[in-house]
């Protein structure tokens, strides 16, 4: 699936996002996400202090800004600080506003059924089910495509155990 720059919609405000095709990954303008948080007049200067609250803190979610030239209102291109989902994440967290807070719960609402997850192991498939059922797919289809991820890590554990590495053999056979 090709993937391009574009922006996405959150409460009707703007959002610029722009995909990373060797890392697979999109990057979020901090900036945007800032603004529709806080309804700050001003979330370059807010992202600016928080930004510096951050470092001072030794906060790990500086480290993980990117700089990426996206176009701005005035249809030019600049430098924004951007961070990939897992950042903007963690950004987020900083962000004291009460349009963060949903958000927050959110993410302390999955760390626990991940953590729940590791003590049993059955729960991450009955939550892959329910996601699936929830995008509209059948059982049936649901059911098949939990066999085949099954047999497909059959697979990969048989070629693990034959000796063949992960990389660039693992990706030929896979």
């Amino acid at each position: 699936m090709k993937k391009e720059n574009s922006i996405i919609l959150f409460h009707q405000k703007k959002v610029r996002r722009h995909w990373d095709e060797e890392q697979e990954l999109w990057y979020f303008s901090i900036i945007d996400v800032v603004e529709i948080l806080t309804d700050s007049s001003n979330p370059k200067r807010y992202w600016s202090d928080l930004k510096i609250k951050l470092k001072q803190e030794g906060s790990e979610v500086y480290d993980n800004i990117v700089h990426l030239k996206m176009i701005a209102p005035d249809r030019k291109k600049y430098l924004t600080d951007c961070f990939n989902t897992e950042g903007l994440l963690r950004a987020i967290q900083s962000i004291p506003s009460p349009k963060a807070e949903p958000f927050k719960l959110w993410l302390a609402k999955v760390g626990y059924e991940r953590i729940e997850e590791t003590e049993d192991p059955e729960l991450a498939f009955d939550r892959a089910m329910q996601t699936y059922l929830k995008k509209g797919y059948t059982r049936e289809w649901v059911n098949q495509r939990l066999k085949s991820i099954e047999v497909r890590k059959e697979l990969t554990d048989e070629w693990q155990d034959r000796g063949v590495q992960q990389g660039l053999e693992y990706a030929i056979l896979r």
